[in-house]
C-alpha cells in the first residue's frame, strides 16, 4: 500500500500578490489601490468557515474575502446618499476582507479607493464581466488552496483514465510505467505524486516541478519521457480514478486471494474513496496488459456493466436449470 511522503494532508495559502500575478494576463486585472495589501493571504482553511466565503459578488450578510463589484453592485452604491454610501463601504471592511475587484470596467468610487489605501486592502479593476471573474477566481483558488498530500508511486494517464500505480520498492512500478508509455499512454509523475482534493469527491494528481517529465528506471537511469516519446507522452495533471497496487506473488496473503473479486476494494485518499485493484506480480505476467484490462473493466463498471456478476448469474442460471 502506498504510504504518504509528507505526513498528514495539509492546507495551502496564496498571497494576494501571487493571485494577481497568476490571473493578471487571463483576466486583465489592474492594481488600482491598496498596494501594501499584497502580502495578505487566503488559506484553504478559510473555506471550512461557513459564515465567510472565499469569493463572490458584494454581500453584506454572507461576506466574501474577495468581494467582486459588478455593474449591479456599483449601481446600488452610486444610488445611495453620501452618508449611507460611507456606511456601506465601511461594512465591506468589517470582516476578513482580503481584496476588492471592480469588474465590467466600472468607474471606482473615490471613497472606496481611499478606504482601500487607508486599510491596505488591494483594489483591482478588470474589464471582464463580474460572473466571469467570480468563476475564474473560484476555480483558481480551488486548485491552489486544495487540501493535498503526496504518495509514492507512478501516476499515468492510461486510456484517458488517471491511474496511480503503487507497490513496494523495486517491485517494478517504473518499468511498468515505461511499458505503458511505450503503448501510447501518458506519464504524469514518477516517484512522488502530489494529490490535491479540488472538490469534495475529486482528487487531482500533479508532478513536483523538479521531477516533471522524468522517469527513473533501474539499470538505465533517469529518462526524459518528453524528449524520448514526444509531447503527447506527458500530462501536466490528471484526476485520480483508479489505484493499481502491485504485490509480490510470493506474499502469503495471496493464498486467500479472491480470484473473482466479487466485492470491490477501495483506498481512502484525502477523505475520498478511490477504487483499488491489486495485481500479483510474477514472472511471465504482462503487467501492462493487465493494467489496461483493469482500466477497461473499471470503465465498464462505471457504466453499470459487471463482468463478474454476469458470470456468476450465468453459472447460477445453469445450476437452477439443472435442478
Amino acid at each position: 500500500m502506498a504510504t504518504p511522503m509528507t505526513g498528514d494532508a495539509h492546507l495551502r495559502q496564496v498571497s494576494v500578490q501571487r493571485l494577481f500575478d497568476d490571473l493578471r494576463e487571463r483576466t486583465g486585472l489592474m492594481w488600482l489601490g491598496g498596494r501594501q495589501g499584497g502580502n495578505r493571504v487566503l488559506s484553504g482553511e478559510s473555506s471550512a468557515q461557513p459564515t465567510i466565503g472565499q469569493v463572490g459578488h458584494m454581500n453584506f450578510i454572507h461576506p466574501f474575502r474577495i468581494q467582486i463589484l459588478g455593474a449591479a453592485e456599483l449601481a446600488y452604491l452610486r444610488a445611495l446618499p453620501p452618508a449611507e454610501l460611507d456606511r456601506s463601504i465601511e461594512r465591506l471592511f468589517q470582516h476578513e476582507l482580503v481584496t476588492i475587484v471592480v469588474a465590467n470596467g466600472e468607474a471606482v468610487p473615490e471613497v472606496l479607493l481611499e478606504k482601500c489605501n487607508a486599510q491596505h486592502v488591494a483594489l483591482f479593476t478588470s474589464s471582464q464581466p463580474s460572473p466571469v471573474l467570480v468563476d475564474v477566481i473560484r476555480i483558481y483558488l480551488s486548485r491552489v488552496l486544495a487540501e493535498n498530500t503526496a504518495l509514492h508511486g507512478v501516476f499515468l494517464d492510461v486510456l484517458e483514465m488517471g491511474v496511480l500505480i503503487t507497490g513496494a520498492s523495486a517491485i517494478g512500478k517504473s518499468e511498468l510505467g515505461l511499458e505503458l508509455i511505450s503503448r501510447g499512454n501518458g506519464l504524469v509523475a514518477d516517484d512522488i505524486v502530489e494529490l490535491y482534493r479540488i472538490s469534495p469527491d475529486t482528487i487531482e494528481a500533479r508532478c513536483p516541478e523538479v521531477l516533471r517529465d522524468f522517469l527513473e528506471v533501474r539499470g538505465i537511469g533517469v529518462l526524459n519521457i518528453r524528449t524520448i516519446f514526444g509531447e503527447t507522452a506527458v500530462r501536466p495533471r490528471k484526476l485520480l480514478k483508479l489505484i493499481v497496487h502491485l504485490e509480490d506473488h510470493s506474499n502469503e496473503a495471496f493464498s486467500d486471494l479472491d480470484r473473482l473479486k466479487v466485492d470491490a476494494t477501495y483506498q481512502e485518499v484525502l477523505g475520498v474513496q478511490i477504487r483499488k485493484v491489486t495485481i500479483p506480480v510474477a514472472a511471465g505476467r504482462n503487467l501492462a496488459v493487465l493494467v489496461e484490462a483493469a482500466v477497461r473493466n473499471f470503465v465498464l463498471n462505471q457504466r453499470g456493466i459487471d463482468s463478474t456478476k454476469e458470470f456468476i448469474d450465468r453459472q447460477q442460471k445453469l445450476m437452477d436449470d439443472g435442478d
